[in-house]
């Protein structure tokens, strides 16, 4: 099931946002300008609702940018769901705080100096203890600060290609990175030490990364592009020896994103297609195909509380895709089990007094 709204036309980058003790979701969206003063770029900000799976028309909030700004090109949400950084054509990136609940939501814009003219950025991405930020240029500069500080942790030359792909770890100790020229690297996020250089053949490039989230299984997830053949690899990260492969998606992936519980997979193609793989055997559970009618999806992230994916491409715009996966169970159902369990036993066990012979009826 897919759901639209105000995701219609041009989408350069998005994601969710979780935020408030409601633990509401709501949906960042990075929209390119034209060259008509009345339409500027702009960073909006929408409600979700999980009944009908769709975005509003109208946004809560929206930051115009400027001009000489550009459009935007990445957004990476802070996981408190209280600010939002994003970079810029023009080189530049600037903060948004929210403040206030749904119905009143303002933005707050910042500029702080370490963040203008770093030029712009391929990939932004917060760690998920929300102690590091880090950012990808497309000069091949890699980036690592503490938040909300800022201190420049790691500041890398710019001695390769231009940077692909960035993800954390679930514990926020390890960064993984890709780059346009195949190679990934692993860095300790603490203090930007290179640890590793993931091993590839001479026809391999590896493209996009995640790491895995369930806890249990300590992986890295990435994408291999072997000549004509597009893969999905999975690495050890205590030996960094790659585990094995798999064709799940068939084709080159734009986009990848693996849910907050670590359970499924999620790859997203050129040509507007995306699969989402049960990480626990490798499997496809669910295609969408044609959903951007053919472009290249440039945002695939899972909602943090429904199974349910965002997908944005420039041409078509931004969708929020139900999953045809099986529902997971509620705390108030889990709840509810557990009681009916203890009522049940409860009248069992009266029933068998009851019924039982004279041996335990004891004497009054």
């Amino acid at each position: 099931m897919e759901g639209v709204g105000a995701g219609r036309g041009k989408v350069t980058c998005g994601s969710w946002i979780r935020r408030g003790p409601e633990k509401a979701n709501l949906v960042a969206l990075g929209k390119p300008g034209s060259n008509d003063p009345s339409s500027p770029s702009l960073i909006q900000i929408f409600s979700f609702d999980p009944m009908t799976t769709s975005l509003p028309s109208l946004p809560l909030a929206a930051h115009v940018l400027g001009e000489s700004e550009g459009h935007p090109l990445t957004i990476a949400v802070h996981p408190s769901g209280d600010d939002l950084v994003f970079s810029t054509s023009s080189g530049r990136c600037k903060i948004l705080e929210l403040y206030g609940r749904e119905s009143n939501l303002q933005l707050i814009a910042r500029k702080p100096p370490v963040l203008q003219d770093i030029g712009p950025q391929r990939c932004l991405a917060f760690s998920g203890d929300g102690s590091r930020l880090t950012g990808g240029g497309l000069d091949g500069r890699l980036r690592i600060f503490k938040w909300p500080s800022l201190q420049v942790v790691l500041d890398e030359p710019a001695e390769r290609s231009s940077y692909r792909d960035l993800d954390f770890s679930l514990d926020s100790e390890l960064l993984a990175s890709t780059s346009t020229d195949g190679s990934a690297r692993i860095w300790r996020a603490e203090d930007g030490v290179p640890l590793a250089t993931l091993a590839r053949g001479p026809d391999e490039r590896i493209e996009l990364c995640r790491f895995s989230r369930d806890g249990a299984r300590p992986f890295l997830f990435c994408t291999v592009q072997k000549g004509d053949n597009a893969l999905t690899g999975v690495w050890n990260i205590s030996s960094w020896d790659r585990i094995g492969h798999k064709r799940l998606l068939g084709k080159p992936a734009s986009a990848m994103s693996v849910s907050l519980d670590g359970k499924y997979l999620a790859l997203g193609g050129r040509d507007g297609d995306f699969c989402v793989v049960e990480t626990k055997k490798m499997e496809i559970c669910h295609w969408s195909r044609r959903l951007h009618s053919g472009s290249n999806i440039s945002v695939l992230e899972f909602c943090p509380s429904e199974r349910v994916l965002l997908s944005t491409s420039s041409e078509c715009g931004a969708s929020v895709t139900k999953l045809n996966v099986p529902a997971d169970w509620k705390d108030w159902q889990l709840y509810g089990m557990l009681l009916g369990l203890f009522l049940a036993s409860a009248v069992a066990c009266y029933i068998f007094y009851k019924n039982s012979d004279s041996f335990w009826d004891l004497p009054s």
